[in-house]
């Protein structure tokens, strides 16, 4: 019973752990299979079938692992958020400070002071003149 939970609850990383070993095990027979063959015709299927498809299902069981990886510190996320803003509406029912009762109640936003220099302008050049061609005339 705790292994079906556990794998409902973990199933991109138990997909990713069965990938591992059915790409292992392609990788393997593939290898087995070209070692054994001696012409490069009967050696190409077991690279095509085995090789690839191992390296196909290798690639699948990494993606699964991050996609659990990543599923796992959105939900760490989910927690410190919940968790602020549980503490800030406990603070928010408390009574109000003086500084925050005798603030404005609007305050005009100013523009954010430029905090990068300006790229300098590229210098232009005057337009070439064309050298005048000199017409010749055969004699």
């Amino acid at each position: 019973m705790e292994l079906m939970k556990f794998l409902r609850a973990q199933w991109d990383r138990a997909g990713a752990v069965l990938g591992v070993v059915i790409g292992a095990v392609m990788l393997i027979v593939g290898w087995v299979g070209v070692s054994g063959s001696g012409l490069p015709a009967g050696q190409i299927p077991y690279v095509i079938s085995c090789g690839v498809g191992g390296l196909f299902i290798l690639g699948v069981a990494a993606v699964l692992w991050l996609s659990a990886d990543l599923r796992d510190e959105w939900h760490k996320l989910d927690r410190i958020e919940n968790a602020i803003r549980s503490a800030d509406s406990q603070a928010g029912a408390a009574a109000p400070s003086p500084a925050a009762a005798a603030a404005p109640a609007e305050v005009e936003a100013q523009p954010a002071a430029r905090t990068t220099t300006p790229r300098p302008r590229k210098a232009t050049t005057a337009p070439r003149k064309r050298a005048a061609r000199s017409r010749t005339t055969a004699s």
